[in-house]
């Protein structure tokens, strides 16, 4: 997909982050853009930004399933179609480093509601209707390299973004197979200056089901250091719409987990009881790089 003037984008957790930087990238292509989140003042404060740019805000929970096909439905009764749709809504649970099994019933429900059936629910309600027009057009899929290393460290955000990256490689695999024109992009960011850690704003009351304990002041300190010389999100969406240009499925927006990533390939291809590099040090090797 090389021509996007004219073209409609949907952009779910539009409303900051990432997100918000994809809705400006689209608008500055040409594009119109529908900007869907749960913050619905955020999101239109960021359409609001856009000048001379057609948008459309749709209250969206990518959680539900209903709310998705709500957003699809104002998308195609709005623009007539939909050309590119990014499923880029994403959620860390908050508190403390926790083990995998000190994770709440809540916080499991939420992260994989957002990050992962929050994808699922995009693509039974998207792509059908896309292929049904048989135009070119592309998806983009927000995961992360949480779907890429593993270890100790947040275990219930990287099980999602695990199970997005398989997802996202079978969306290629069956698009190609049943011959559709619609490119796939997964798109891997890094450490990227986002509210992401802010979301527990956002949990669902239900959700709610223990305390959540804060960071120490250490590792508050610690992700201060590391995100001060992050990647801006405007240059995430600068890569990731470089990737749908040139129609290519792997976009990350750094090198610096890629021994990590090697490490557990090498791991599982020789059988060998895996080694995990701390996410801490690999953050900081990423944040190094983003300040080069």
């Amino acid at each position: 997909m090389k021509d996007f003037r004219e073209k409609t984008a949907v952009i779910t957790g539009a409303a900051s982050g990432i997100g918000a930087a994809l809705a400006r990238r689209a608008g500055a292509e040409g594009m119109h853009v529908v900007l869907a989140d749960v913050s619905v003042p955020e999101a239109e404060a960021v359409a609001r930004s856009m000048t001379d740019v057609e948008t459309l805000v749709v209250p969206c929970d990518v959680s539900s399933e209903a709310s998705v096909q709500t957003l699809a439905d104002a998308s195609w009764e709005r623009f007539g179609a939909v050309d590119l749709l990014c499923n880029n809504a994403g959620i860390v649970p908050g508190g403390r480093h926790r083990l995998v099994w000190e994770y709440t019933s809540g916080d499991w429900q939420w992260s994989l509601g957002v990050n992962f059936y929050g994808v699922i629910h995009g693509l039974r309600a998207f792509v059908p209707r896309m292929i049904d027009e048989g135009r070119p057009a592309h998806v983009l899929n927000t995961a992360s390299v949480a779907g890429f290393v593993s270890g100790s460290g947040s275990a219930c955000y990287g099980a999602a973004k695990h199970a997005m990256v398989r997802v996202s490689e079978a969306l290629y695999a069956g698009l190609e197979q049943v011959g559709a024109p619609i490119g796939v992009t997964l798109l891997c960011p890094g450490l990227v200056r986002t509210q992401i850690y802010e979301a527990e704003r956002l949990r669902p009351q239900e959700l709610v089901d223990g305390e959540q304990p804060r960071e120490s002041a250490d590792l508050d300190a610690i992700r201060d250091e590391l995100y001060r010389n992050a990647l801006g999100p405007d240059e995430a969406a600068d890569m990731a719409f470089e990737a749908i240009a040139e129609d290519r499925f792997y976009a990350f927006t750094t090198a610096g987990f890629d021994h990590a990533i090697e490490q557990r390939a090498r791991d599982i291809l020789s059988r060998a009881n895996p080694q995990f590099e701390s996410i801490v040090e690999m953050s900081r090797k990423d944040s190094v790089g983003a300040a080069q």
